[in-house]
């Protein structure tokens, strides 16, 4: 089973303001601070004796017998108190600072000694509890009992959850309800597909974070002026993917919507939720994991195995490890989140250290697709940007295009038509879905400028029987030589607008070209009006196939102690075998051996070229490279298995890593789980790649991963 995060501690971790300073001071005042809090101890028994006197004045016996239990176990507390190191600086800092956080109040504390001792004791634990107060160990909540998942073929239930708070959640309604059929019939074929196979229900939170007041929400207002959608697409498929999976689900668009959900107290962060977490999985963003960080820091740093990022462009090891990035320059604004990559699902799948999470493509019938093929029109084209600053320098290119098709735009305009729009464009403006699809049943052609990259559209167009044409990008786009990606944790390198299209589609739907020869340009043109193309959508975004991915995803990606992994790995004397004839290294062991998903009959070992990324070398292979599958070959015998020298192995942090050095024999292992990595290459390194295959149209699944 692929690990996606860490085992964590009943107790609070050190992670509170107050702590660090704790630690600093806690080996010079703790012989002092014993005294000084057993006197204290005294004057607040004394005090909470003398208020009890006057509340229970007729029960002079019982009280006795109780001050008597409370002097005989006076020295265990004491003894007990001894092994709290950080109590005394903890509480100076409470009389300093408690309240730099409304949380502080919320669990009782008003200022006075009594109430922070109660505090630290009884909700931080770091001081036993006080005598008198009851000694009784609340118990652990037990968890609700596992239920059936079962799935859901009406999307109705979903639709009331989601409201009409925002102009955003309308859009996602209408999307959810236009794709209600298929969804059902999706449902009733991977139900049979499973063949009544038990799937466990899973509470399931998603937290919209872009969407919140709090992230600022610039997308609501757009919705209706041309604004993106892609994510509110992809957002939408999600809560129609895991409703009709047959989770429990819970939907916030507001961080106090957030608070109450995961039962974290009002404030910033500082204090420990309210009570165990009640979901399994929590969905959100970049914005959601601020706003956790910010307002329930320790509920993030206690669950975060349980997070699932949407993460549209993908976020690579190197930038995800807050040490690392920030000691070899790959910290930016929106990484170093110390996740297992696994936990972030891109919208396609181009980063394989995350997990593909993807959307759905609207699927013609067969009365629809003959439909098309009828009544296509040769020399219609339709460009691919809604927004006029996108049209932006494309007079020329335009004026190229309309000497051989009827050109058609889809720009939003408030009254006057945009003036980067020429007048031999048929602009429609921006139009509700149906009627976009209309337009493009009827146009030959979708043809993007560039920008935007990788979104749903070109898909969409592709559904609906057009040929899309895409520019090829020389040199390729990246965070080193474009504005759009710097800042993004990533250093993937774009070929081509939408990179996919033209990887896993390809000829006839998708032709990628250098717009810049206007010779090759005209021929390709040409070349379009004669092509004839079928409908067409790869299955990994239909329904079915967003379905499947998830499903898989959420019965499969569970948490696992990576040392046990290790320690398996190691224990076995030979774990792999060269295949005939190759230099590919498979799996030796029964399957059964290691709990792996996916499963260990999956993987493929090579060895990459000086300056090949693993993402390149498994590629060039017909396979995919899986990052789960690194635990199992950062072992010495993997090198030696491929015929790799080792005349020494070191440990160490480096994201290339496990790899060999072209100059050295000495085989070099990671040292941290965090940094293995698919992305990444260097001329001195030699790479060790885990890679598997894939189900034809569902790169995320190997063959048995289903």
């Amino acid at each position: 089973m692929t690990s996606l995060g860490g085992q964590f501690p009943g107790r609070r971790p050190a992670d509170s303001p107050f702590i660090v300073q704790a630690e600093e001071n806690a080996g010079q005042e703790s012989r002092g601070g014993l005294k000084k809090i057993s006197d204290m101890l005294e004057v607040i028994l004394r005090r909470v004796d003398a208020l009890t006197k006057l509340g229970n004045s007729n029960d002079t016996s019982h009280r006795l017998e109780e001050l008597s239990s409370a002097n005989a176990t006076r020295p265990t507390f004491e003894s007990k108190l001894a092994n709290y190191v950080q109590f005394f600086s903890l509480l100076q800092w409470m009389r300093a600072r408690w309240t730099s956080d409304p949380c502080y109040s919320f669990y009782g504390v008003d200022g006075s000694d009594c109430s922070f001792l109660v505090y630290l004791s009884e909700v931080e634990w770091f001081c036993p509890l006080l005598p008198g107060r009851n000694q009784t160990t609340i118990p652990t909540p037990e968890p609700p009992p596992k239920q059936k998942a079962v799935f859901q073929f009406d999307v109705g239930p979903l639709l009331e959850q989601v409201g009409a708070r925002k102009e955003s959640l309308n859009f996602m309604k209408k999307r959810i309800r236009m794709l209600a059929a298929q969804w059902a019939s999706a449902a009733r074929r991977l139900h049979d597909k499973l063949q009544k196979r038990r799937r466990e229900q899973k509470r399931i939170l998603v937290h919209v974070g872009f969407l919140t007041e709090e992230s600022g929400d610039v997308f609501s207002p757009k919705v209706l002026k041309g604004g993106p959608l892609g994510e509110m697409v992809q957002w939408a498929d999600i809560l129609a993917t895991l409703h009709v999976l047959g989770h429990s689900l819970k939907i916030s668009v507001s961080l106090k919507e957030l608070q109450q959900f995961l039962g974290a107290p009002p404030g910033r962060g500082s204090c420990p939720p309210t009570g165990p977490l009640p979901f399994d999985l929590i969905y959100t963003d970049y914005h959601g994991l601020k706003q956790m960080k910010q307002h329930m820091s320790l509920t993030l740093k206690k669950h975060k195995c349980h997070v699932r990022v949407i993460d549209t462009f993908g976020t690579e090891p190197a930038y995800n490890h807050e040490t690392y990035a920030t000691q070899n320059g790959y910290r930016t604004n929106w990484g170093y989140w110390n996740l297992n990559a696994l936990q972030y699902m891109t919208m396609f799948p181009h980063t394989p250290d995350n997990s593909f999470m993807g959307f759905v493509v609207e699927e013609v019938n067969e009365t629809e697709r003959l439909s098309i093929q009828k009544n296509k029109v040769n020399n219609m084209a339709v460009v691919y940007g809604k927004d006029a600053s996108m049209w932006k320098g494309k007079d020329k290119f335009l004026e190229l295009l309309h000497h051989h098709m009827e050109i058609h735009g889809t720009v939003y305009y408030d009254s006057q038509r945009p003036p980067q729009v020429p007048a031999f464009v048929k602009n429609h403006g921006l139009l509700p879905q149906h009627e976009l699809q209309q337009v493009l049943r009827k146009a030959k052609l979708f043809i993007g400028f560039g920008f935007p990259y990788e979104g749903p559209a070109p898909l969409e167009a592709i559904a609906n029987g057009c040929i899309f044409l895409q520019p090829k990008f020389n040199p390729p786009h990246s965070s080193y030589n474009h504005d759009f990606f710097k800042g993004k944790p990533t250093s993937r390198v774009v070929a081509s607008q939408h990179p996919y299209a033209e990887q896993f589609i390809g000829r006839p739907h998708v032709l990628t070209m250098d717009f810049g020869n206007w010779t090759t340009f005209n021929e390709t043109i040409r070349e379009i009006m004669e092509l004839n193309v079928e409908p067409f959508v790869p299955h990994e975004f239909t329904c079915e196939g967003m379905l499947e991915r998830v499903h898989a995803y959420i019965q499969n990606q569970v948490p696992i102690p990576l040392q046990l992994i290790q320690l398996l790995a190691w224990r076995s004397p030979s774990p792999f075998r060269l295949l005939p004839n190759s230099s590919t290294l498979s799996w030796a062991l029964p399957g059964s051996a290691q709990p792996s998903w996916p499963p260990l009959t999956a993987l493929r070992v090579l060895a990459s070229a000086p300056n090949n990324s693993c993402v390149k070398t498994c590629q060039e292979a017909g396979l995919i490279c899986e990052p789960a599958f690194f635990q199992y070959i950062n072992v010495k015998e993997a090198f030696t298995a491929l015929n790799l020298v080792c005349e020494g192995v070191e440990l160490e942090m480096n994201h290339l890593l496990p790899a060999v050095p072209v100059e050295h024999k000495e085989c070099h292992l990671q040292q941290d789980s965090l940094l293995f990595s698919c992305a990444g290459s260097s001329p001195k390194y030699t790479r060790l790649c885990p890679c598997r295959d894939y189900r034809r149209g569902q790169v995320a699944l190997c063959g048995d991963c289903l």
